[in-house]
């Protein structure tokens, strides 16, 4: 994102004097397997139980036009890492209902697209920056129902090289309020076999919650030395 003063301006030229690069897009990487990043979501019933879904195993590309300060994002996480209240009987119910029992869940993945974010021109590094955006989510292939996207709100904090590692990092926390599940299929009513139980888990299950999401996306490129 904005790096700053002279050094921003020096950045920008090495970008625009480097023969054949014609697009001003920076690419940034979320690791899955890093371990750093978290996805959350509750789901709490005002008479029923509070249930928190939760995995770290989080996958996201950003492409972002540092000169506009807009970006994109792509992000996705399987559904066999996700751990419900870190029980299996809970994990395995809720991988049922996602997949309806249609599909084997290692097929299955929670994606989002997030396909324009636009950051003011105040953002300074190392201070978190607020955004919000429209995220289009795909739950084990299956859209929202009525084709609506996501409201997303958050914050984006740029942490340049030597901050939170080598490379250049973006520090993103996400989230989302009235995440419907239903609107998904994810439900015990879409799922065979537990038609007998949707009655009694009625008022004990939300269908909606909220979802946090934290990632730290490094760029794939290494830090530029000529941008001092």
């Amino acid at each position: 994102m904005r790096i700053g003063g002279l050094t921003a301006v020096l950045a920008l030229l090495a970008i625009l004097e480097q023969p054949g690069d014609a697009s001003a897009e920076t690419r940034f990487v979320a690791d899955p397997e890093a371990g750093n990043n978290a996805f959350t979501a509750v789901f709490d019933s005002s008479i029923g139980e509070r249930i928190t879904a939760v995995s770290s195993a989080i996958g996201c590309t950003l492409a972002v036009d540092e000169t506009k300060l807009e970006g994109k994002a792509s992000c996705s996480v399987p559904l066999t890492t996700i751990r419900v209240d870190n029980d299996e009987t809970k994990s395995d119910h809720f991988g049922q209902w996602a997949t309806n029992k249609t599909m084997e869940p290692a097929a299955c993945t929670f994606e989002v697209e997030v396909p324009s974010v636009k950051l003011p021109a105040t953002m300074k590094e190392k201070a978190p920056t607020p955004f919000t955006a429209d995220g289009k989510f795909t739950l084990c292939g299956r859209r929202r129902d009525d084709g609506r996207p996501e409201r997303v709100t958050g914050t984006v904090t740029y942490l340049p090289p030597g901050t939170y590692g080598e490379k250049r990092t973006l520090r993103i926390r996400a989230h989302i309020e009235q995440f419907d599940r239903e609107k998904y299929g994810v439900s015990p009513k879409n799922t065979a076999g537990w038609l007998a139980r949707v009655q009694q888990l009625a008022d004990v299950v939300a269908t909606a919650g909220t979802i946090d999401v934290s990632i730290f996306a490094t760029s794939a490129e290494p830090a530029r030395t000529d941008a001092k």
